[in-house]
């Protein structure tokens, strides 16, 4: 087992138990599926768009979005 996927678990298992919230800032948008239930795309500094995980990857709505989660693949 990876230590990132380790990490994760460990964040997964604090916030479930402890009912915590995180910031999670990450270039890294499969770590930010698995871990995040909202999320905000920032460009330039300014956030572009934001919405539920599920829905921002299923149906993003800005190019820029579009973009970061071809590459993503």
């Amino acid at each position: 087992m990876t230590i990132q996927r380790q990490i994760l678990e460990l964040m997964r298992s604090l916030r479930d138990e402890y009912r915590l919230s995180f910031l999670f800032i990450s270039h890294d948008l499969n770590v930010v599926y698995q871990l995040c239930d909202r999320v905000m795309v920032m460009k330039q500094g300014r956030i572009i768009e934001q919405n539920t995980v599920s829905e921002l990857f299923a149906h993003p709505r800005e190019e820029y979005t579009r973009t970061l989660l071809a590459a993503a693949d």
